[in-house]
């Protein structure tokens, strides 16, 4: 990781992200506690089960890049053709961070 890439991690909060980057988020942790490989697709489908709706490639891959980009998710290569999604150790603590706020809330 470089130094700019660090550096844009810790900039980047729960609320710095839209709404559909944090479902990004909450379905990449449910697929890595599942069975199931974290790819495009399945990430896609998952999101079409939470959203009841078509999830277009056009608004899927741009939001996975530029959480790659903040260095809550990364990249890599299941074969030539499909990339898996994985969450870093900053994307499950920004997550946990958000969970245990609102724990603390709801209490």
């Amino acid at each position: 990781m470089t130094e700019t890439e660090s550096s844009t991690t810790a900039d980047v909060t729960y609320a710095d992200l839209s709404a559909f980057q944090r479902d990004v988020l909450v379905v990449l942790r449910r697929l890595e506690s599942s069975e199931e490989d974290s790819y495009g697709l399945a990430i896609k489908r998952r999101l079409e089960d939470r959203y009841d709706d078509d999830v277009n490639h056009g608004r899927l891959y741009p939001n996975l890049d530029e959480l790659v980009e903040f260095g809550l998710v990364e990249r890599g290569e299941i074969d030539k053709r499909t990339n898996r999604y994985t969450l870093t150790a900053a994307g499950l603590s920004l997550l946990q961070a958000h969970a245990d706020a609102l724990d603390e809330l709801l209490r």
